[in-house]
């Protein structure tokens, strides 16, 4: 990990990290909130309403005895019945809301994670498997999705009903009102207190779930090596321990849980429950309270349980969604060392290419290129080559800037690289890799990576341009057709398929990172050919400025120049038709020697 991608050191977290989350999530969503918040206070007066009137009802039986008035008592027996379907309308209207509010905020976020996630540094993501960010982006914010729609809700619900109870009790009878005032104050400060006793066990039940998801994801991705290698007891032995440190995490976290709520939530309900019922008869004895009070003392405090309860379980749970919080925000506070310029005007449609001095190291450490120097004029390509390890994909990526160069100054059109607006500049780069990443979607999708905007009539004729119309012909829903992560799709293929991307993208940059180094001669002639078109007419009509880098001679006998590398430094660079004429050059030396792999 890079200096720039700390966010900091394990402090304990404050709560009040919440309410920026919640203020940035739920502020979009004013109305809805609103309605939610009316649900509540609803819900909360009809819970008060309705025990009252059952009160009332027993004092006017105890009161009139049989000289009860018939139409009283069934008014209000009609009341409590309207009240108590009306909360149940009311509490299903909220939970409709609050699952709305929920999943609203928490998929905003998760896109918000995933879009900063693609704009950290390739630094950020070496360092991390997939797994690893997709426990991040989806399983740490559905454990927030519960905060969104329930935290805030329920604690104020809770709160509200609550203080709605002592306040009808206190209205009754001053003594009842101050004894229950006191227990839930004692109650709550007791629940705020213990309220962190589990949050280091849960952060560490997340981070084994996040290194579990990790390493499933990483050793799937290489289940051919894997098989091939007999490396399937080697992962089955890691996949043991991950999951014995998963349990293990999960287990202690779930016992301070269950303690939590036996010893803390059970016994402060008990104690209260029974201060109150001594308290009732004491009250009726003495004739301070009727039996009517009496029995919405105990009433109300049977349903003091239920806040207490709910704000007990948001509190453990809030210790599960702090830790993912805490990695949420972590992840937020990340920032990439490759950040976007003010933008520079492309003055031609192929931009001229100046490397100036550079050099580049992977976290600092030994130097990737020293003392790199050329130039490149708009319309020329270049064939880049040299040994494993020399640098020649590291130029690449610097020119996509996925990095800045450690020293030194790259151009286009005499322009700093970095002053570039990034979204700009990589619309007018297009890069083809050995490695093809095909989704598991249509063909049409692939082609246009999901732009709705580019219509067949682009498609269909770039695809027979570059050979792959039979191929086309074969699937059974054309341009509908799912390809399926790639499966179906020979490396040929697939690469003509990347082919295309560019020709739809039509950049004035063009790089090709070792495009044919797994292809087979059949496969290779249809690349070449697809490299003539795609090197040929450009933006404006022109050539487009190209740099390719290859093990195989064959593809770089179009190109107008010639660079060779060796451990990061240039060792030969000029125009290819003078390095084959000079019998001194390397890359003469490399033609007569009649190498198909170069410096592999």
């Amino acid at each position: 990990m890079t200096a720039s991608h700390v966010a900091g050191g394990a402090k304990p977290l404050q709560f009040g990290r919440l309410a920026p989350l919640l203020w940035t999530y739920l502020r979009p969503q004013g109305p809805r909130v609103l309605l939610l918040a009316a649900s509540l206070i609803a819900s909360v007066g009809l819970q008060l309403v309705a025990p009252q009137m059952t009160s009332r009802f027993i004092d006017l039986v105890v009161s009139l005895a049989a000289a009860a008035p018939q139409n009283r008592l069934l008014l209000l027996a009609v009341l409590f019945i309207a009240a108590t379907l009306a909360t149940q309308l009311v509490r299903l209207a909220g939970a409709y809301l609050s699952a709305q509010v929920g999943w609203t905020a928490a998929n905003r976020l998760r896109d918000d994670l995933a879009r900063h996630c693609l704009a950290l540094d390739m630094s950020f993501h070496n360092a991390r498997t997939p797994g690893e960010l997709i426990e991040r982006i989806d399983g740490d914010v559905s454990s927030l999705a519960s905060v969104f729609s329930q935290f805030v809700f329920q604690i104020l619900g809770s709160g509200l009903l609550m203080i709605g109870i002592l306040a009808v009790l206190t209205a009754q009878n001053l003594w009842i009102g101050l004894t229950l005032t006191v227990f839930a104050a004692a109650a709550f400060a007791i629940l705020h207190a213990t309220r962190r006793l589990g949050m280091p066990l849960f952060a560490a039940e997340r981070q084994a779930r996040s290194e579990l998801a990790g390493f499933v994801e990483e050793r799937i991705g290489g289940l051919d090596d894997v098989r091939a290698n007999g490396g399937g007891g080697h992962v089955m032995l890691g996949l043991e321990r991950l999951n014995t440190r998963l349990t293990t995490t999960g287990v202690r976290a779930i016992r301070v849980a269950a303690i939590y709520i036996v010893l803390i939530t059970n016994a402060v309900f008990i104690t209260g429950f029974g201060v109150a019922l001594s308290l009732g008869v004491w009250l009726f004895q003495h004739r301070e309270a009727t039996i009517g009070q009496v029995y919405l003392l105990v009433q109300f405090t049977a349903m003091l349980r239920a806040p207490l309860e709910t704000i007990g379980g948001q509190i453990q749970d809030l210790q599960r969604t702090m830790a993912s919080l805490g990695r949420v925000q972590d992840l937020q506070a990340m920032t990439p060392r490759v950040q976007s310029g003010p933008g520079a005007a492309w003055r031609r449609p192929s931009p001229q290419v100046e490397f100036d001095d550079v050099g580049f190291a992977y976290n600092d450490a030994e130097p990737v290129l020293a003392d790199i120097s050329f130039r490149l004029e708009p319309g020329q390509s270049l064939g880049l080559l040299g040994r494993t390890g020399s640098g020649k994909t590291t130029i690449t990526r610097l020119l996509c800037r996925l990095y800045d160069p450690t020293f030194g100054v790259i151009r286009l059109d005499g322009h700093d690289l970095r002053e570039a607006e990034l979204g700009e500049l990589r619309h007018h780069v297009g890069v083809v890799t050995q490695d093809v990443q095909i989704f598991q979607a249509s063909v049409r999708d692939n082609l246009t990576f999901f732009d709705l905007d580019i219509p067949d009539a682009r498609l269909l004729p770039v695809l027979q341009d570059l050979g792959l119309g039979p191929w086309l012909d074969r699937q059974s829903d054309g341009l509908d057709t799912v390809l399926l992560g790639g499966g179906g799709l020979s490396a040929g293929e697939a690469q003509l398929l990347a082919f295309a991307r560019v020709f739809l993208k039509n950049p004035g940059l063009l790089l090709l990172d070792e495009a044919s180094s797994r292809l087979d001669p059949v496969s290779e002639g249809l690349i070449n050919h697809a490299l003539e078109q795609l090197l040929g007419l450009g933006l404006g009509g022109g050539r487009r400025t190209a740099i390719i880098v290859a093990h195989r001679l064959s593809t770089v006998r179009r190109v107008d120049r010639i660079m060779i590398l060796e451990r990061g430094r240039i060792v030969e660079e000029g125009r290819r038709e003078a390095l084959e004429a000079d019998p001194s050059s390397r890359f003469a030396a490399l033609l007569r020697a009649g190498l198909e792999e170069v410096l592999a």
